[in-house]
């Protein structure tokens, strides 16, 4: 099992006594309001599945990360992990509370500073246009960010609780169930054959596969969370051997960065013990932005020794008529049908089983049994 990330697994949650001794002091401190994706950041950094991250990044490190991808210590890391504000601090200490008024975490505030949007989008997603949906996110934030140290008070895993474990937890777990090496495996999507046969692939190598969707904002037209964990548990109860296969969520939104996207998932997955971590063709990527390895080449910039998770690179792969079944390039010489993500979506839509060669059936019974599988806006 891998060591997290910097050498330290971060668990900046209050102990009851302190939680108790804040929020009956509520009143004294100021309330900031965050958004929905940013709680889930909050979380993850308090959970420690943002290590070695303590909190948001000050000044240096955010230019840092966006100039290098590294932290001030020269630690890899690629996305910013930043809090951005329209109120003013009046105060070195603040609480952190939901759209719903929901106390989440005390925050130290260290720091405050403008950032150059432009600057910002072309080294994190290499593009300015406003219709990619990154970099359009990046343009509605806020003008001013704050830096400084987390303590999560409220300690709630919802929604999704079940499938919702801590590196902490998943730790525990992958002792538990005699893992030494462990393969993560990143999805936004329902499974399809392509991605079950690259899962099976990397299981012959590992000891266990980690199955981790990404669950938070995505952009329209992409499967809806609920949708996407009951395909998968529906797969691995049918498909997988048991104690070779687990399912946990990632809870953070899409930033469709592409090869930076990549690089982060991977630590993040070093961070919840993983030992590999599969990287597809465009990786996180969107649109046309990306190549379709970017996200493969962009391994090649770091040594092991700095990331410490060993990525397992896929070519395109697809279903071959004459072999009898899923191969590569690498593999098979003839002619084969690629996994469409589009030709599974348009045949959902129209309440039809996708062929027995892109989708498992009892998968797609259950997605076409939803009235509407999709992310709507």
């Amino acid at each position: 099992m891998n060591d997290p990330h910097g050498g330290r697994l971060v668990y900046n949650v209050l102990s009851d006594q302190e939680r108790e001794r804040i929020m009956a002091q509520q009143e004294e401190f100021q309330k900031v309001t965050i958004r929905d994706e940013l709680v889930k950041d909050v979380k993850n950094i308090g959970f420690g599945i943002y290590s070695p991250l303590t909190g948001f990044l000050h000044e240096e490190g955010f230019e840092s990360v966006v100039d290098c991808m590294r932290l001030p210590n020269e630690l890899a890391w690629s996305i910013p992990i930043v809090l951005d504000i329209d109120t003013k601090i009046e105060n070195d200490e603040i609480l952190l509370v939901d759209t719903a008024g929901k106390i989440i975490a005390l925050m130290k505030v260290e720091d405050h500073y403008t950032y150059d949007k432009r600057h910002f989008v072309k080294n994190v997603f290499g593009t300015e246009d406003t219709k990619h949906p990154g970099v359009s996110d990046i343009y509605t934030m806020n003008d001013i960010l704050i830096g400084g140290e987390i303590q999560l008070i409220d300690r709630e895993k919802a929604p999704f609780y079940e499938y919702n474990l801590d590196p902490k937890e998943t730790r525990v777990l992958f002792k538990e169930l005699g893992w030494e090496t462990v393969v993560a495996f990143q999805t936004r999507n329902p499974p399809h054959r392509g991605h079950e046969y690259l899962q099976k692939v990397a299981l012959e190598i590992v000891d266990g596969l980690f199955i981790n969707p990404v669950i938070g904002k995505k952009k329209s037209g992409d499967f809806k969370d609920e949708v996407i964990l009951h395909a998968y548990q529906i797969l691995m109860d049918q498909y997988f051997p048991k104690g070779r296969a687990i399912m946990s969520i990632l809870p953070t939104k899409m930033r469709y960065a592409g090869p930076r996207e990549a690089i982060f998932h991977a630590v993040v997955r070093k961070n919840f013990g993983c030992t590999h971590f599969i990287v597809g063709r465009d990786h996180a990527g969107v649109g046309n932005y990306y190549g379709t390895y970017d996200a493969q080449k962009i391994f090649d910039m770091f040594d092991y020794q700095e990331l410490e998770i060993t990525p397992l690179k896929f070519e395109h792969v697809g279903y071959c008529a004459k072999c009898g079944g899923y191969v590569s390039m690498k593999t098979c010489p003839h002619e084969k049908m690629p996994p469409s993500g589009t030709k599974i979506r348009e045949t959902v839509r129209e309440k039809k089983i996708p062929p027995k060669e892109l989708m498992r059936r009892e998968v797609a019974e259950y997605i076409i049994s939803i009235e509407n599988p999709f992310v709507i806006k």
